[in-house]
């Protein structure tokens, strides 16, 4: 009773089936990978955010790009602020998701040397073409406290690098280009600023979240599920064929029989009625 099994109709189930099971299992382990790599990410994030601050200048050099275990260190510098070369980077948002400015400060350190300081967000409350009003920095020598971070890409953060913005606007975060134009040397990467708060205004950055997993093991899970389905569904088909197959050969046979017994009983009085018709 497993002969359907070789109709067309099977074979080209059977063989949607094989091929479905492994791609489930794949792409079930690229969610589980996914979510290691989160995992694994979020506890670089929580080591860095509480290892003791180190000066600035021992992670990172000018021409020189931040290394990936020392991305969110925090990094302490001293020197002044100069807000006579201050740009602002567009279109980014707060914990609100309200557009505006990221506020990017040189700071020159004691030995001439300028470290990018992220110094917050402030809202975009004109024209896009015109440059915002921005709270001026702390005037003299301070320190300043936080997070380094690398120079920022397109191919990373999917911000284009537009060209011919209005001046002192930019869309990324480069140390490169920031050296170029100011004429000096500046340490790689930049780093977004914890300390001194400033009163609110530019708005600190928070910290990155380090402690959402995403939903990438319970999707990992669901995908082998399905895989496991595959074959027990098939089997389910195939009882259910079978069962129905059987079902309606019986009816089949229990017709025939019905009409044999009735052209038994039709037989008799046909022969009867034979000797009076001649």
């Amino acid at each position: 009773m497993y002969r359907f099994l070789l109709t067309r109709q099977w074979v080209i189930l059977t063989l949607v089936g094989l091929v479905l099971i492994p791609v489930m299992i794949e792409l079930g382990f690229w969610q589980l990978h996914r979510h290691e790599k989160r995992v694994a990410h979020n506890q670089k994030i929580g080591r860095a955010l509480d290892a003791a601050p180190v000066p600035a200048e021992r992670l990172t050099a000018p021409g020189r790009d931040v290394p990936d275990s020392a991305v969110y260190r925090r990094v302490t510098a001293k020197g002044t602020f100069d807000p006579e070369d201050e740009v602002v980077v567009r279109r980014r948002t707060n914990s609100d998701d309200e557009v505006g400015f990221h506020v990017l400060t040189p700071f020159v350190l004691d030995d001439g040397k300028v470290l990018l300081v992220n110094r917050g967000w402030i809202p975009a409350d004109g024209p896009q073409t015109a440059f915002p009003k921005i709270p001026a920095p702390p005037r003299g020598e301070i320190t300043v406290t936080g997070r380094l971070m690398g120079d920022e890409t397109s191919a990373a953060s999917g911000i284009k690098d537009v060209r011919g913005l209005p001046d002192r606007q930019i869309m990324l975060i480069s140390s490169g280009q920031q050296a170029h134009a100011l004429g000096k040397k500046v340490l790689g990467g930049y780093i977004e600023q914890t300390a001194p708060d400033h009163g609110g205004s530019p708005q600190l950055l928070a910290e990155p979240d380090h402690s959402g997993i995403g939903a990438h093991m319970a999707y990992a899970v669901q995908w082998w599920l399905f895989a496991a389905g595959v074959p027990a569904g098939w089997i389910v088909l195939v009882r259910r064929e079978r069962k129905d197959r059987i079902e309606a050969a019986a009816r089949a046979a229990a017709e025939q029989a019905e009409d044999g017994e009735e052209a038994e009983a039709a037989s008799p009085a046909t022969a009867q009625a034979s000797p009076g018709t001649a």
